[in-house]
């Protein structure tokens, strides 16, 4: 979704909004339809919580649809608005070959709360030309038995609902996908979709299971009046695929190693290593591969001991062993070029190792000097590579830089942003809009149409044209170019602003002051 995971600890805070009550149960149904095929210089939204590069093409999940470059980010084809995506956010994203899984979101009022609720799958095995939609994975019954082997007894508590049911992660493994969906816990479905099935994980009180053991537990992400044992390991954010049978799954308590396509898993925490990760919220995992084999990263947050802190796990050793890094820092991705550069995108920017996490470079200020546009934002999401080329999503835009032998790091960067050119001289608009300012900032994007510098003051009223916010007064601005004044969505008093509609002043010298409307939707 938008902010993933920003989402994800509000979701890990929430005890058991899962509940048993029924909201309704999802049908199956699934259908073909085709996508459109107009092309757009820029991706739609600024909000960019994933990227995928495969070959030539990039992939990214937004806040607004899905988005794909086959021409390394020249032009766009995005999927907003078309059958198969309509205006669902993208919560997840995974490509192997001509196959895309991509995973939506909305949100919902239930009881004046606004919830989080997964909204379904799309699946393409053709690169994005033709789309089946799966609808969001639910089960039939409250509680089901799960025959593991003959001499456990598995309880599932049954995940009637698709509120909180959002799937964060997509991991593809030979002809399997494997979803991690917070309180649909993780699945895999062996049929492109048309049939799921959960993954049994250790609870919380055991480190690691196989189907020769014999064991009675409950598979539940949380208690309630069905009487079922909470576990924390079976909220499922994060997975990865090692390869077509090994299968890394991070959950809230923990990083899951299933072995033989799940015949067995072991456990890694906080507390059950010598030489732990550094927390047991585990909201992603990546491979990196080197000469001297696989690299598992992870990013590791504190969950509920208080030894535990956020950073960067990563092992050498299969999980035998694990290193912390950048403690402090809460991570959200992993991007790698070749076997020695790893990129990580955080709350407070980007970090870039070359000696395996042993020292960091951060990115200082970001700034476009082909079209003078900043980065504004600290926070990042997504990170990914496509030779020398760096891309780098977050809260503010589409970013690129070159790594090189023979350009810096970060010494030059590209900066995409959801505009288009103004119709007319005369002519601004805001983008995006509508806006969640928990997520993102509002541009109000224009040209002065004068022939030399001009005094440019913006101002936000609210409906009932009471005075919002000043956000730049007589501040200069350049003539013969585009500009963009950035909007927060806060009050003079730093607060931010109800849901909404609200107007933009844009004063040009003493010219008459061009009006436009802005849409703020949390």
């Amino acid at each position: 979704m938008r902010r993933r995971t920003s989402i994800l600890i509000i979701l890990l805070l929430l005890s058991a909004v899962l509940a048993e009550a029924q909201t309704g149960i999802l049908s199956e149904r699934s259908f073909h339809v085709t996508a459109g095929s107009s092309l757009s210089r820029m991706p739609l939204s600024n909000s960019i919580t994933d990227i995928v590069i495969s070959g030539d093409t990039i992939w990214l999940g937004t806040g607004r649809g899905l988005s794909r470059s086959t021409d390394r980010g020249r032009s766009w084809k995005n999927y907003n608005g078309t059958p198969e995506f309509g205006n669902e956010d993208v919560s997840a994203l995974a490509v192997r070959g001509k196959d895309v899984w991509v995973a939506t979101a909305h949100t919902v009022t239930v009881s004046d709360q606004s919830m989080p609720e997964g909204s379904g799958l799309r699946y393409s095995s053709d690169g994005g030309e033709t789309w089946r939609v799966i609808p969001q994975p639910v089960d039939a019954n409250n509680v089901d038995t799960l025959f593991w082997n003959a001499q456990s007894t598995i309880r599932a508590l049954g995940i009637t609902t698709a509120i909180n049911n959002i799937t964060y992660d997509i991991a593809i493994a030979g002809t399997s996908v494997y979803i991690c969906s917070f309180a649909g816990m993780a699945r895999v479905s062996h049929d492109t979709g048309r049939t799921w099935h959960r993954v049994i994980l250790p609870p919380d009180n055991l480190n690691s299971i196989s189907r020769k053991d014999s064991l009675k537990f409950d598979l539940s992400p949380s208690g309630g009046a069905l009487g079922l044992q909470n576990n924390l390991n079976h909220r499922a954010f994060s997975v990865m695929a090692e390869n077509d049978s090994t299968i890394w799954i991070g959950t809230a308590g923990g990083v899951n190693e299933l072995r033989s396509r799940g015949d067995s898993v072991v456990r890694h925490t906080k507390q059950n290593n010598i030489d732990p990760i550094s927390g047991n919220f585990v909201v992603a995992i990546h491979k990196q591969s080197t000469p001297g084999g696989d690299v598992i990263w992870a990013a590791t947050v504190n969950a509920t001991d208080n030894t535990e802190r956020r950073g960067v796990s990563y092992t050498t050793n299969r999980g035998a062993t694990w290193k912390q890094t950048l403690l402090g820092e809460f991570a959200h991705n992993f991007g790698f070029k070749g076997d020695t550069v790893v990129y990580v995108p955080t709350d407070n920017g980007l970090f870039r190792s070359t000696d395996q996490g042993q020292s960091w470079m951060q990115s200082g200020t970001i700034y476009d000097r082909s079209n003078r546009q900043r980065y504004t934002q600290s926070v990042f999401y997504a990170a990914a590579a496509a030779g020398d080329s760096i891309w780098f999503g977050g809260a503010d835009g589409l970013l690129m830089t070159v790594d090189s032998v023979s350009e810096d790091f970060g010494l030059n960067w590209t900066i995409l942003h959801a505009s288009q050119p103004p119709s007319t001289a005369a002519a601004s608009y805001a983008y995006p809009n509508p806006f969640a300012p928990d997520d993102e900032v509002v541009r109000v994007h224009y040209s002065t149409g004068k022939s030399s510098t001009a005094n440019v003051s913006l101002r936000i009223f609210d409906f009932g044209m009471n005075l919002v916010r000043t956000v730049v007064q007589n501040a200069p601005r350049e003539a013969n170019r585009e500009h963009d004044e950035i909007w927060d969505g806060r009050n003079q008093t730093n607060t931010i602003v109800a849901n909404g509609v609200y107007f933009y002043q844009l004063t040009i010298d003493s010219d008459e002051p061009r009006w436009g409307k802005i849409l703020v939707i949390q």
